[in-house]
């Protein structure tokens, strides 16, 4: 089985990594992924081998807490949001009195005389150790005993070594107390700033997922015993009959049983325009109703739901991970046990070789200006503490977590729902896309594209065609009937009406036979059908003859129509230089004559539903990257053999849960923004991924040399995740149209 679950106290890249080793060495657990920028894990269990208890039990042992709801909701984060700012504030508040202390020592004075100013500083910091940054040490020391050092470690070791140098310096006299007394205090204000800072940005990535949950109903009216009640949505069961007020949200999906009204669908379709719905149409849980009163019957509850879904897929993008984060996740999980050994290896090395160590820290002070070098013990200190501070792995951990958060919720506020990171990864490759035809590139129904007249009245003879085939339920009769109905044209009477089954339908109108039918049926009713001049244009179209016994009076043209946009989206991709393909179970001639129409060239007929991803095989093993888009049951296994399979919202529940990626209001446009958006996200992936790496490549040596004082290296830290954070968040800049 699959579960999700919050876990509270994870504030660093380790924290996560250590988090996800260890569920996945228990027994029974096949996949356990853990996301830092969201605080949850998603484990894959055999529920026979381990039960939920020892997975929270696991959890618990490395110092976090398990969270009863998933997907900290809005007051949960403000709540975070708020203790986070007090800890800050509290610290700094303690950091300015040590900068009280430590600014004349700066200057070559004194506040008080001999060394009371340090054991103030000492007694200053030692009270923002214990108080506001209380929860870093209980973090710390509990990944210790779990063997599973987090940064929180590196950060305790920091600060309680700055702070053991006073009492230190009673013995070894060459250490000066007022340079380290206070620098516990500084590093602690500059990370609990820095965890602030970062939790409101990641605050701003998750936000996606909390606007989705906010969006359902949480109470619904059902009728008990012919009685209204309200009743929490989790109590609504299967064919509950529930009602819906104006101004109230559809608690759940369902079908209208009774009433009508006007909904706002726009969270299901993207479309502002409301949509009427009376008895018999389905209603999707979340939407608004704007005007009417209507009583549905429950289809779907829970996590069935349309809303459900959507956040479902919108959480497993979150959650998955791609190829790229493999390099960070190997290094993430090594990092701090080696900032560790190389904190004492620098410590040893300052001690052993001071003059080489001196030498070298002067020669970047050259070009780098930072802190001035010392030589002796004190360097020891200065270098070793900056080097555990200045290493921080979350800037590697949050660097495509967040990236992947923003991307994924942008994609669903726009109506891209993106299953995997994976995906969304190798969507910014696809070179050739394939696109089923009906449904996808069509609307999937026939409509009545032209009427040839070629004797009467164009609408005259309409009515008659509308008279013969009212009572019929064959798709181009519907196209006809449609039509006419449109023109608001009135039925007339018909006697002696007669189906011919593959033929097509006659009756008397006003005393007079009528039939409509195939052109074969017409050759048989002896009425030439060659020698009509015919449009040559709509080879493609089925075509339904009208006529009297003497004569053919009219030709109704019905084909399934292509879509307003879809020249300009296939126009679009070509201009990203994609290759676009069409692949159709329609003959030749008509295939390539709908695929011309939308500007596509490369087109596969005549393919089974069977062989379509036997096709989409082919033009993989000629080395194209291919997306299928579709939108029918036949798609599904088409759109998993594709690298990229892409469902239309408004298709099949089977081909949705077969795609990679889901367009929720079957709209063509969103296909080049979908592509848009996989380029953008993966770029910002590889610019955070970059500065990371580069900011531990630079810092860490500076560091070690002794040219970053500690105070200096934890801004720095900060400063870096940050960064990470807030780049990812720019994403949304670019998609604000």
């Amino acid at each position: 089985m699959e579960v999700q679950i919050g876990i509270d106290g994870m504030h660093c890249a380790s924290c996560s990594a250590n988090v996800e080793k260890t569920l996945s060495a228990l027994p029974g657990v096949s996949t356990a992924h853990v996301n830092l920028a969201l605080e949850e894990a998603m484990v894959v269990f055999d529920d026979r081998k381990v039960d939920m208890d020892k997975i929270n039990e696991s959890i618990k042992s490395l110092g976090f807490s398990v969270r009863d709801t998933l997907h900290i909701g809005e007051d949960e984060h403000i709540r975070k949001m708020k203790e986070a700012f007090k800890r800050m504030v509290f610290s700094w508040v303690i950091t300015a009195l040590v900068m009280i202390f430590m600014l004349p020592h700066m200057l070559g004075g004194h506040i008080f005389p001999g060394n009371i100013d340090s054991w103030i500083m000492f007694s200053l910091s030692l009270i923002a150790m214990t108080i506001p940054a209380r929860h870093v040490y209980v973090s710390a020391f509990s990944s210790i005993l779990a063997r599973v050092a987090n940064m929180d470690a590196l950060i305790a070791l920091g600060t309680l070594a700055s702070l053991l140098v006073t009492p230190l310096s009673l013995i070894i006299t060459e250490i000066d107390a007022h340079n380290f007394a206070g620098i516990a205090a500084m590093i602690l204000s500059f990370h609990l700033t820095g965890r602030y800072l970062e939790n409101r940005a990641r605050g701003k990535a998750s936000e996606a997922i909390r606007k989705l949950i906010s969006l359902g109903a949480k109470t619904a009216l059902i009728m008990e015993a012919g009685v209204e009640k309200e009743v929490p949505i989790h109590r609504i069961k299967k064919g509950d009959v529930f009602i819906v007020k104006p101004g109230a949200k559809v608690p759940t999906d369902g079908v209208i049983v009774q009433g009508f009204s006007s909904l706002d669908e726009s969270i299901a379709t993207g479309e502002s325009l409301p949509v009427n719905r009376q008895v018999g149409d389905p209603v999707l849980g979340a939407t608004l109703n704007l005007d009417g009163y209507f009583q549905a019957e429950a289809t779907k509850i829970g996590g069935e739901t349309f809303l459900a879904q959507v956040i479902r897929m919108v959480s497993e993008a979150q959650h998955s991970k791609v190829p790229i984060q493999l390099l960070a996740d190997k290094i993430t999980a090594i990092f701090v046990p080696i900032i560790m050994v190389l904190a004492l290896a620098v410590f040893a090395a300052w001690l052993i070789f001071p003059t080489f160590m001196h030498s070298i820290a002067t020669f970047i002070y050259h070009y780098i200006p930072l802190t001035v070098p010392t030589q002796g013990i004190a360097a020891a200190f200065m270098a070793a503490i900056a080097t555990l501070v200045i290493a921080c792995p979350c800037a590697l951990g949050l660097a495509t977590p967040t990236a992947l958060m923003v991307g994924s919720g942008i994609g669903a506020n726009n109506g891209i729902l993106i299953r995997s990171g994976e995906a969304l990864q190798r969507m910014k490759d696809v070179d050739t896309i394939v696109f089923d035809k009906t449904g996808t590139l069509t609307h999937g129904k026939p409509e009545l594209i032209k009427i040839q007249n070629f004797s009467g009245d164009e609408d005259a003879n309409l009515a008659l065609a509308y008279a013969l085939e009212l009572a019929s339920e064959h798709p181009l009769a519907n196209a006809i009937k449609a039509a006419a109905e449109a023109r608001t044209i009135h039925a007339l009477q018909k006697e002696n009406f007669a189906d011919h089954p593959g033929r097509g339908i006659s009756a008397e109108i006003a005393g007079k036979k009528y039939n409509i039918g195939s052109a074969h049926w017409m050759q048989e009713l002896g009425l030439d059908t060659a020698k009509l001049a015919l449009d040559k244009g709509l080879s493609y179209a089925g075509k339904m003859y009208l006529a009297d016994e003497s004569a053919i009076l009219a030709v109704y043209y019905v084909a399934d129509t292509i879509k307003a946009e879809a020249r300009a989206m296939v126009q679009e991709i070509k201009d990203k230089g994609i290759e676009p393909y069409m692949i159709s179970g329609d003959n030749e001639d008509t295939a390539r004559a709908i695929a011309a129409s939308c500007g596509i060239d490369k087109v596969l007929a005549n393919v089974l539903p069977a062989d379509k991803a036997g096709k989409v095989a082919e033009l993989q093993k000629a080395g194209k990257v291919v997306a299928m888009i579709g939108d029918g049951i036949n798609d599904a296994p088409a759109l998993k053999q594709a690298d990229i399979g892409i469902a239309m919202g408004k298709g099949t529940d089977i081909a949705i849960e077969a795609a990679d990626i889901t367009l929720l209001r079957g709209d063509l446009k969103l296909i080049p923004k979908a592509l848009r958006l996989s380029v953008e996200t993966f770029k910002k992936i590889r610019h955070n991924l970059f500065w990371a790496f580069f900011y531990n490549l630079i810092a860490i040596p500076l560091a070690a040399f002794g040219v970053l004082h500690p105070v200096v290296a934890e801004i720095a830290m900060a400063i870096s995740s940050i960064t990470v954070v807030t780049n990812a968040n720019l994403l949304k800049t670019k998609f604000r149209d």
